[in-house]
């Protein structure tokens, strides 16, 4: 066992540890809650990480994800996150997939091909796809709702979709799943009620949709990543002790 991960092992132990080694994960969204959870994966000795994102490091970014930084200005974030794991943990593999996740790009991936499914974007007609995909595959998926506009990081929770309040997305969210028929899904998600912030538009420059953009700060999307992950590698290890 590689000592990077021995104190890993006092808490989870030496097996689980190994069990890590060989997972799968698949993570859409390396913004505030994705950049958390991929680093959070790579640092609990997951050993192979599939990264999807589109985006470049911006100056908007600084202010809450991990890999934003003034000497990582202008990069795709997958390759700033596939280096940054790397200088963690080289053994780890990272596949970096620089895409704009849409469902006619959905067969680009398969679902079927790994342990654990994390969503960490906000774009909610891809949100729906991904975890109809996902049950489809049979694959576990968690998806993180929205953490916008909000001050508490203690306010973050694990549960399922049907038992929220409060979160507008997840009420959106629990609509359109009813529509394709799932009622229950595992998510991250607040139980604070939004902040007013003036509104303020920005165009997407895939969608040309015009979206309003929420307020944030680092704590609370930085606390729904590391409840992302945390959610993944306890659903993996309990999967593997479940008795055949």
């Amino acid at each position: 066992m590689s000592s990077d991960f021995s104190r890993t092992a006092l808490l989870l132990g030496e097996p689980a540890v190994r069990r890590l080694a060989s997972a799968r994960v698949l993570l859409f969204g390396l913004g505030g809650v994705g950049s958390y959870a991929a680093e959070a994966l790579a640092r609990t000795g997951v050993g192979h990480l599939t990264l999807v994102d589109h985006d470049v490091v911006g100056p908007t970014n600084l202010n809450r994800q991990l890999g934003a930084l003034h000497s990582t200005l202008g990069r795709p974030k997958v390759e700033v996150f596939r280096d940054r794991i790397h200088d963690i943990c080289p053994e780890t593999t990272v596949e970096p997939v620089r895409m704009f996740y849409r469902p006619e790009e959905a067969e680009r991936l398969d679902f079927a091909a790994f342990d654990y499914i994390l969503d960490a974007i906000d774009t909610v007609r891809a949100k729906v796809d991904i975890v109809q995909r996902a049950f489809a595959a049979g694959t576990p998926v968690t998806s993180c709702m929205g953490m916008g506009n909000r001050l508490d990081p203690t306010a973050v929770r694990c549960g399922d979709l049907a038992e929220t309040s409060v979160c507008p997305l997840c009420r959106n969210m629990r609509k359109k799943l009813r529509k394709v028929g799932i009622e229950h899904l595992r998510v991250v998600y607040s139980t604070e009620t939004p902040v007013p912030v003036p509104e303020v538009h920005d165009v997407d420059e895939l969608t040309t949709a015009k979206r309003p953009t929420p307020g944030s700060v680092a704590f609370v999307p930085g606390a729904a990543g590391l409840a992302l992950a945390s959610d993944a590698v306890r659903h993996i290890l309990a999967a593997e002790e479940e008795p055949a």
